[in-house]
């Protein structure tokens, strides 16, 4: 099984997956943007994007990378992960769906003002530019797919280890 951990930069995707993956029996988390960063390794470069999700190989990796360390270790991956446009998550889905591997796709929310405190006071990431362009994809994401694709966890007002409980107590009820 997967928990994917969606929603835009700020959301708390990294922070909280470090905190479900311990409530979870037998489960490991996955970063797939270290997919991304190989791809961007590769020289002479690959075509020029501002996002390496838009890359197809990415995605089809991500999914074969999640088929083989589960194959390897069987259990959970949780993968903390901003997908944003419908067709990588249906080609990502698909994907892992050919596969048999299940997928709990919970998307972490939280309104664009608290999103903007959290990027711009992030002492680890500091402010960024990359990460407040993301907003508005987020939205749109939210009111045209995402949202009804994925069990929504509203992050507002709660602290990380208190969206960590409730996710994982989903997966594990």
């Amino acid at each position: 099984m997967i928990v994917w951990l969606n929603g835009t930069h700020g959301a708390g995707k990294t922070t909280t997956s470090g905190l479900v993956q311990p409530r979870i029996p037998d489960s490991r988390v996955f970063d797939a943007e270290k997919v991304g960063e190989t791809l961007m390794d590769i020289t002479p470069g690959l075509p020029e994007t501002d996002n390496f999700q838009h890359w197809p190989p990415w995605r089809t990796l991500v999914v074969e990378t999640a088929h083989r360390v589960l194959d390897y270790t069987g259990g959970i991956l949780v993968i903390p992960m901003t997908v944003l446009v419908e067709q990588y998550w249906r080609e990502i889905s698909a994907g892992l769906a050919r596969h048999d591997i299940p997928v709990r796709h919970f998307v972490l929310h939280a309104d664009q003002d608290t999103l903007r405190g959290r990027i711009q006071g992030d002492t680890v990431m500091g402010p960024s530019e990359f990460r407040f362009k993301y907003l508005e994809p987020y939205a749109e994401a939210a009111r045209t797919w995402l949202h009804a694709e994925a069990e929504v966890v509203d992050t507002t007002h709660l602290t990380p280890a208190q969206a960590a409980a409730q996710i994982a107590d989903a997966v594990k009820s």
